[in-house]
């Protein structure tokens, strides 16, 4: 179901029951989908299955650690170009 803030505000309890008893409320102001209210369980499993897809290799202690890098090229140092007022520029 989708509640508008204010319906969602002054009826907050009715909000939460339905959320538990439906599932997933969504939150709209001015006619736009803010906000989601989700039973907590609902809420871990989604977060659990999240940390389970995306995995942090920097934290893996499985992962390769010393991987070598290429070292990186120099930068040109440019000089700049002087003109002498008769001289025509390029």
């Amino acid at each position: 179901m989708v509640w508008p803030v204010y319906d969602a505000k002054a009826r907050f309890s009715e909000l939460l029951d339905a959320a538990l008893k439906e599932g997933p409320q969504i939150v709209t102001r001015r006619g736009v989908e803010t906000a989601v209210l989700v039973p907590i369980d609902e809420w871990r499993h989604l977060n659990e299955k999240a940390r389970r897809s995306m995995p942090d290799p920097l934290l893996d202690p499985a992962a390769p650690h010393g991987i070598p890098l290429p070292s990186r090229r120099p930068r040109l140092k440019l000089r700049p170009v002087r003109f002498d007022e008769d001289e025509e520029r390029p």
